[in-house]
């Protein structure tokens, strides 16, 4: 059984070539000559089951029978260490898999589970899918096995409790579902257990509070139920505990008893009853109890913890007073932060100065101590304003040495800190991520991390500069750095060969000392640019003959030479003879389908319909590039959108635009007139769309606004749009990136959906009509519109179109950005509709509204916006309801106005200006009218 499927030629680099044109061919031939160039065979289940996992074009087990030679161990293929099984035969077996950020797809080999040696296997970051093979719980000798940010689904395998030296367990950002099984508490050697962003479900193990060794915890993101279970208090070792959005509730374990307990996030379940009274560790850094149903009073035990740094309370039901003394039992350093989160409770006073240092950041908000007059300092602390939790990015060390001498376009930069002033060296650049660290705040441990770096790989502290961080989701911290090589008189300014591949053989060997404080991290990139791009970085094989090497490399060298020559002569002679139709033909062949109604041009057609690029003919930016205006040969108007070297949007999604465009063709969606695929250049060419995009118009930037009836007509344009994508388009067509900027406006004011790169097909269904409704993929998406419920279990719906549409809906009724401050459109809209206030936050750039038509166009968008997908509307429910509510309409009135005019006027009927709003029946000719604020 072949383990991975090889899709594109690129994927053969992870045998160590990279090869343009005719490297397909090359290196399948290259990858033949290896196997047969070795002489001796190891143990044929070896031989199988790393041939599934390297994904040859050919089934594994046949080619071990053909040919009857092939040792994978002194193969040299990259990301395979082999070692000897003793030190006195001479077989090899394989000891680690390193397959990191490889692109690679298709399913986990059973095989796997063959390879008794393993002792670290790494899949992480790639796009794997299927399930968990129960044979992998025969890696008894497995350490560290990682398959997190895949595709992976069904349940984890009870045989995976056979691990019986396991230490590291990382599933998370999966869509891995079922029971957690309770058997995993036999691993007694674990030590980080990480399952979040999956779609897991049934309870928490009670059993897992047996763990011997259990440091981190991390859960968040599925959907448990029942209580977290007391047992968790037992965690002796345990440092971090993190369980956000899991669906939980019960009460708050007591985790007093674990004495070195740095990091708790329970936040956002529905956990009830009082916090706990007991002291928790002295070592706490971060206590996370926010949404959830939590009374009582806040503890005076959370007053005495030195380090903490956040604590979250935040829409909760808390009562009594807040204790001043949270804030004045610490020390703060210069780098110390305290967020103080208890906005929205009941909390009517505090007990002592309400004046916080500048360190700390308290907010009060939504309690009854805001209302208070009594208490003096408190209006600074009642702003409904979010605070920015952490520190975005560290800024490199001024100086002031000269520029010229140091150019940093050559790749040298002067060294900060370093013993010898303006010390001019070459950094290297690594891309590193702490995947859960015990900590919301890092300055404070910025130099205890740099010394644990440095220290780890025998570097002088001043050798690293953290260039900068971010936050991202999990909560996970990603960094930036730079290693310099030692500064002095008559030093090198680059590193030496050898030490390149030792601090690189230190990062992927995993030979860094644990950390309970910075946790489990991964190297992301580690890149070799300026004076270092020569070196060949791949882990070399221990114990390779040199015989065989040397025989490897010279009929590598021969064969390239040969098959190179061959086929650029080929080449040449097919690009003199079709010259004009290459680009054409490269891009047919990725494309599984007609295309000739769509167009192709050359880069020099492109060129003169934009006056060369120029910025008179650009209308408008994005993460896939530039968008111009163009003129063609025909006069035809047309909207060029042109790619830019390292967009968001790659070759990935300028094919899928064009496979999906060309083949639909609806008056509410966008056309494709061509595309050009040359000199380097990927274009796409579109008709025209003058009134630009609905964003603009929402944010009234042309200057005009569009009236509730015009925005409600473009609603229902859209719809119709997405409605023919799901249920006309064959295969169905999931958008996966419905956004008002997405939706264009013609001349007349016709709503178009555009923008299908990141689109996919619905799964085929059987004879019987049968079969999944979802696409498993990456979370793709534009942020604040995409469907909660793809973001926990990367199951693509229908259903996640029609949440993306709800949002849209809540943009045209409000004006507000999907994600503003902190904000969320869709909660915010909720609240208001509950307190019965809804009326104050629409938009008052759209004039008079009939009332019941806008509550009807509410309530339509928030059951879009439902968080449980099956209680979401059909399209087609949403095209029908908006149509009714269009018919409701007074035919007459201004569509649009300029920006600061209130001439929307609606003459068809007669209406109430009273306030109430309660509205009428439209269909008699009364109705009530709200206007502009």
């Amino acid at each position: 059984m072949v383990g991975f499927k090889l899709e594109s030629c690129g994927r053969l680099k992870m045998m160590g070539f990279k090869f343009k044109s005719s490297g397909c061919v090359f290196a399948f031939a290259v990858h033949l000559l290896l196997m047969i160039a070795v002489a001796k065979v190891t143990d044929p289940s070896e031989v199988s089951a790393l041939l599934a996992v390297k994904g040859n074009l050919v089934d594994p087990m046949n080619q071990l029978k053909n040919w009857n030679k092939g040792d994978p161990c002194t193969s040299n293929w990259t990301g395979v260490i082999c070692v000897h099984k003793t030190n006195v035969d001479k077989f090899w077996h394989v000891q680690e898999i390193q397959l990191l950020n490889m692109n690679l797809s298709g399913h986990l080999a059973p095989e796997l589970g063959q390879l008794s040696h393993l002792k670290i296997l790494l899949l992480n970051g790639n796009r794997l899918t299927g399930s968990l093979p129960v044979e992998l719980g025969n890696l008894t000798n497995l350490d560290r096995f990682q398959i997190d940010q895949n595709e992976i689904s069904g349940p984890i395998p009870e045989s995976f409790s056979n691990l019986n030296n396991i230490k590291h367990i990382h599933f998370n950002n999966n869509s891995l579902t079922g029971q957690i099984p309770a058997e995993l508490s036999n691993l007694s050697t674990l030590m980080h257990l990480l399952l979040d962003n999956n779609n897991l479900s049934g309870y928490l193990p009670p059993e897992f509070g047996n763990f011997p060794n259990l440091h981190i915890l991390q859960l968040d993101n599925n959907h448990f139920d029942g209580e977290i279970p007391s047992s968790y208090g037992n965690l002796s070792e345990l440092r971090k505990i993190s369980l956000r959005n899991c669906s939980l509730h019960g009460p708050l374990p007591d985790l007093s008893r674990i004495p070195n307990l740095s990091y708790i996030d329970l936040s956002r379940n529905s956990l009830t009853g009082s916090i706990p009274s007991n002291k928790l560790s002295n070592n706490m850094t971060t206590i996370d109890l926010s949404d959830n149903l939590l009374n009582g009073s806040i503890p005076e035990s959370l007053s005495n913890l030195p380090f903490l740094q956040k604590l979250s309370l935040e829409n909760n039901f808390l009562n009594g007073f807040i204790s001043a003394d949270l804030w004045q039992n610490k020390s703060f350093s210069a780098t110390s932060k305290l967020l103080l989160d208890f906005r929205n409770n009941s909390l009517s006073n505090v007990r002592g100065d309400l004046s916080p240092p500048v360190n700390a950041t308290l907010r009060l908000h939504g309690n009854p101590i805001c209302r208070n007059s009594s208490i003096q300092n408190k209006d600074q602390f009642c702003e409904p304003k979010e605070f920015e939790e952490f520190i975005r990015a560290i800024s490199t060390n001024s100086t002031e040495c000269p520029i010229q001498s140091c150019p940093i376009n050559n790749y040298f930069e002067y060294v900060p800190g370093a013993p010898t002033p303006c010390f001019c060296a070459s950094p290297l650049r690594i891309d590193y991520r702490l995947k859960s660290p015990s900590f919301s705040y890092f300055p404070p441990y910025q130099d205890q991390f740099e010394y644990y770096v440095t220290s780890s790989l025998d570097l002088d502290f001043y050798q690293l500069n953290i260039d900068s961080i971010m936050w991202e989701r999990g909560p996970r911290l990603r960094m930036s750095l730079k290693l310099f090589p030692k500064a002095g008189p008559g030093r090198s300014q680059v590193f030496s060969a050898s030490d390149v591949l030792r601090i690189r053989g230190i990062f992927t060997t995993w030979v860094f000392p644990g950390s309970d404080l910075f946790g489990p991290y991964e190297l992301l990139d580690f890149t070799l640019v300026g004076p270092y791009a020569y070196l060949n970085v791949a882990t070399p094989r221990k114990g390779i003959r040199r015989a065989v090497l040397i025989t490897i490399v010279v009929v590598a060298v021969v064969c390239a030479v040969l098959v190179s020559s061959i086929l650029t002569v080929v080449i040449k002679k097919g690009q003199e003879r079709y010259k004009h139709t290459l680009s054409r033909k490269s891009l047919l062949s990725k494309l599984s389908i007609n295309i000739d109604g769509v167009k192709s041009f050359t880069f020099q057609e492109m060129a003169n319909a934009t006056a060369n690029f120029s910025d008179s003919s650009l209308v408008g930016q994005g993460g896939y590039g530039k968008v111009y205006r163009g003129k063609l040969w025909d006069k035809k108007t047309v909207a060029i959108k042109r790619a830019e070297e390292g967009s968001l949007q790659g070759e990935k999604e300028f094919l899928t635009e064009i496979e999906i465009l060309s083949r639909l063709h609806h008056r509410n969606l966008v056309s494709l007139v061509g595309y050009c695929d040359e000199e380097q250049e990927q274009m796409l060419v579109y008709e025209f769309m003058p009134q630009g995009t609905l964003s603009d118009w929402i944010k009234a930037k042309s200057g005009k606004r569009l009236s509730f009836r015009m925005r409600l007509q473009v609603a229902l344009d859209a719809a119709k749009g997405i409605l023919y994508l799901h249920t006309e388009a064959n295969p169905p067509i999931f958008h996966r990136d419905i956004k008002s900027s997405n939706i264009l406006l013609d001349s007349n004011f016709v709503g178009k959906v555009a923008d299908f790169g990141l689109s996919r097909l619905a799964p085929n269904l059987d004879d019987n009509g049968a079969g999944p409704n979802y696409v498993s993929t990456l979370v793709r998406g534009t942020p604040g519109y995409l469907d909660p419920e793809y973001l926990l279990t990367h199951k693509l719906t229908a259903k996640s179109d029609v949440y993306s549409l709800g949002v849209v809906l809540l943009e045209i009724l409000t004006g507000m950005k999907p994600i503003s401050h902190g904000k969320n459109i869709v909660r915010e809209v909720k609240i208001a509709h509950q307190a019965g206030i809804m009326f104050s936050i629409i938009d008052n750039k759209m004039g008079s509204y009939p009332s019941e038509c806008v509550d009807k166009f509410v309530s339509l968008a928030l059951w879009c916006c439902n968080d449980k997908p099956e209680k979401r509307p059909s399209m087609l429910d949403v095209v029908h309801e908006l149509e009714h509510i269009l018919e409701k309409m007074p035919k007459t009135g201004v569509d649009f106005s300029e920006t600061g005019s209130n001439s929307f006027v609606e003459t068809s009927l007669t209406f109430n200006s009273s306030s109430n709003v309660s509205g009428g029946d439209l269909s008699n000719g009364e109705s009530s009218v709200v206007y502009p604020r």
